[in-house]
C-alpha cells in the first residue's frame, strides 16, 4: 500500500464503558496517524446486538473528546465513507456474504446450539472445521433444494467461512515481526447470522477496513489470533494488494500479580479503569472515571503513552505535540506493560504544578459550592484570597480536590480544634502568650508583607524572651484548627489582619472552657 495516505481507525463496540486499554489503543492510533500526516476514523462496531448497551456510544465519543483524541471522520464526524455505524451497513455486508457463497468460499450452516453442544460432548476439543464440517447440518452436506426450503421456511442459519486445512498463514506484524499460524488450528468462523441479518466482527471488520481504505490496523494483543483469519478473508475477496499492515499492542497488565488489567483490579486497589464515570444501567453500579477522580486529560495521555512505548530518552513529561513528533510503532514493546497507577498519580501531580491558580480555581469553585451550600461563599476565579491560597499549597496536591482539603480553612473558620494537637501544643501559659500577641499583630501596618509580620513577631518573642515554638505552634492551631498549612505568615497574609485576630480571640475563648 505504498504511496497511499495513511488511514487508521478506532473501532470500539458499544457494549459498556470504554476500558483504559481501549483508550491507549485509540491514543496510539492517533499518534501514529498524526506523526505520518494521516487520518483517523471513528467506527462503531455494533453488530453484536445482544451485548449492545444504551449510552455506550455517546460515552465513548465524550471520553475521547475529553482526552483530546481527535477524529477526521466517522460516527458523529461524518465523511465520504458513511455510514460509520456498522448496524447501518447491513446491505453492504449482505452483498459480500453473497459473494463468498457464490465463490464457494463460505457456506450456510443450520446447526442449532443444542446440536453443537452434542458434538462438543462427543468429540474432544471439538472444532467446526474441515475435519468435522461434513458431519454437520450445512449446505456442504444437505441437498440444494433442502437448503432453499429451510431458508424459505424461516429456519435460522449462519454463514461460515470455509477454511482449507494445512496452510501456513504469515502475518507480518509491525511490532511482533513475522507470525506464522497453520490454518488447521482455525475453525470455520461464523461471518453472518440470519437471526439479526448482521455480520460478525470478522466479516464487518474486513469489509469496512477495505471500503474505508484503512492502511494500518493498530489494535490490542487480544486480537492477534484473529489476524490469520483476516488475512484469509482478504485473499478470499482478492484484496491482497490493499490489505492493511497489522500492529498488535502489548496488554496492559495488573499492577500486581499476573494477567490482564481488569475492572476488579481497579476496585480492589482503588483506581479507575474507565476514562469517565460509568453507571451500569442494569445494576445501578457506579464505576469511577479518571475525569471525575480529578485527573487532567493531558496527564492521563502522558501516562498511557508510556505504557508500552518509549521515546528512547530519559524524558517523562510530554505534550501531545511532542508525543506525535516522537511516536513510532518500532519503539512499542512486545511484552505487556504493568499498570503502575501510582505513576499515574505522579503524572497528575506534575501537571497540576503547571496549572495557574486561575485554572485550578475553576475546578475548586464547584467543590466549595457543593461542600458549603449554605455558607454563601462568593467565589470567582479572580478572588485574590482564593488564588493566593492555591499558590501557597498546590505543591502538596495531586488532584484538584486535594486543594480543597488543603485550603478550606482559609474560608471557613474553625469552630473546634483537633484534640490531639490541643493536648500537645496548648500549655498553661499559652493563653497568656497569645493574648499578648494580639496587640503585636494589631501594630503591624502592612499585613500583606509576610516578611515584615514574621520579623515583628520574632522580635517581640526575643524581646520578651519567649520560646518561638511556644507561640507559633498554638498560634497556627488557633487559625487553622489543627497543625497543618503553609508557612505561618503566609496564612496570616491570606487571612488578613481582621480575620487573623478574630480567629485568635475565638480560640482563646473556646479553649478557655475546654
Amino acid at each position: 500500500m505504498e504511496n497511499t495516505k495513511i488511514r487508521v481507525r478506532f473501532a470500539p463496540s458499544p457494549t459498556g464503558a470504554l476500558h483504559i486499554g481501549g483508550v491507549r489503543t485509540a491514543l496510539y492510533n492517533y499518534l501514529f496517524a498524526k506523526r505520518n500526516g494521516g487520518e483517523m476514523v471513528l467506527r462503531i462496531e455494533d453488530t453484536d446486538s445482544a451485548r449492545f448497551v444504551e449510552g455506550a456510544e455517546n460515552y465513548i465519543i465524550e471520553a475521547l473528546a475529553w482526552l483530546g483524541i481527535k477524529f477526521d471522520e466517522g460516527v458523529s464526524f461524518g465523511g465520504k465513507y458513511a455510514p460509520y455505524r456498522q448496524s447501518e451497513r447491513k446491505e453492504i455486508y449482505k452483498t459480500f456474504v453473497e459473494q463468498l457463497l457464490d465463490s464457494g468460499k463460505a457456506y450456510i450452516a443450520f446447526d442449532t446450539p443444542e446440536f453443537l453442544d452434542e458434538k462438543r460432548a462427543q468429540i474432544a476439543n471439538f472444532q467446526y472445521d474441515a475435519s468435522t464440517r461434513m458431519s454437520m447440518q450445512n449446505s456442504l452436506v444437505l441437498p440444494e433444494n433442502e437448503v432453499k426450503t429451510k431458508i424459505a421456511n424461516g429456519e435460522k442459519y449462519v454463514v461460515r467461512f470455509k477454511i482449507e486445512p494445512n496452510e501456513d498463514i504469515l502475518v507480518n506484524d509491525l511490532i511482533r515481526g513475522e507470525v506464522k499460524i497453520n490454518s488447521s488450528v482455525l475453525d470455520d468462523k461464523v461471518l453472518w447470522k440470519s437471526a439479526d441479518e448482521l455480520p460478525t466482527y470478522h466479516l464487518a471488520n474486513i469489509v469496512d477496513d477495505h471500503l474505508m481504505k484503512i492502511t494500518h490496523v493498530i489494535r490490542g494483543e487480544e486480537w492477534l489470533p484473529s489476524a490469520p483469519l483476516h488475512v484469509l478473508l482478504y485473499r478470499a475477496f482478492g484484496w491482497e494488494s490493499t490489505m492493511p499492515s497489522f500492529a498488535h499492542l502489548p496488554l496492559l497488565l495488573k499492577p500486581d500479580g499476573k494477567g490482564k488489567l481488569s475492572k476488579r483490579d481497579g476496585d480492589r486497589l482503588g483506581f479507575p479503569v474507565f476514562p469517565l464515570d460509568w453507571i451500569d444501567r442494569k445494576t445501578g453500579e457506579k464505576s469511577s472515571g479518571y475525569r471525575e477522580a480529578g485527573y487532567f486529560p493531558e496527564a492521563l495521555i502522558n501516562f498511557l503513552a508510556l505504557l508500552g512505548w518509549n521515546s528512547g530518552t530519559e524524558q517523562e513529561i510530554f505534550s501531545m505535540e511532542e508525543l506525535i513528533n516522537l511516536f513510532s510503532l518500532e519503539r512499542c514493546s512486545k511484552s505487556g506493560a504493568k499498570f503502575d497507577y501510582e505513576k499515574g498519580k505522579w503524572f497528575n501531580h506534575k501537571y497540576l504544578q503547571t496549572k495557574s491558580a486561575e485554572e485550578l480555581a475553576e475546578y475548586l469553585i464547584p467543590i466549595f459550592k457543593q461542600k458549603f451550600p449554605d455558607n454563601n461563599l462568593q467565589f470567582t476565579i479572580y478572588n485574590l484570597q482564593l488564588l493566593q491560597a492555591i499558590d501557597a499549597l498546590k505543591e502538596r496536591a495531586t488532584f484538584p480536590q486535594d486543594l480543597f482539603d488543603l485550603i478550606a480553612f482559609f474560608f471557613v473558620a474553625p469552630e473546634t480544634f483537633n484534640e490531639n494537637d490541643v493536648k500537645k501544643r496548648w500549655k498553661e501559659d499559652t493563653a497568656q502568650l497569645l493574648t499578648e500577641l494580639i496587640p503585636v499583630l494589631e501594630s503591624i501596618e502592612n499585613f500583606d508583607n509576610e516578611h515584615l509580620a514574621e520579623e515583628t513577631v520574632k522580635s517581640w518573642c526575643e524581646e520578651k524572651n519567649y520560646n518561638l515554638g511556644a507561640v507559633m505552634n498554638p498560634f497556627r492551631l488557633t487559625l487553622v484548627g489543627e497543625m497543618k498549612g503553609p508557612q505561618m505568615f503566609v496564612i496570616t497574609k491570606i487571612l488578613g489582619k481582621e480575620e487573623t485576630i478574630k480567629r485568635l480571640k475565638y480560640a482563646l475563648r473556646f479553649l478557655a472552657h475546654r
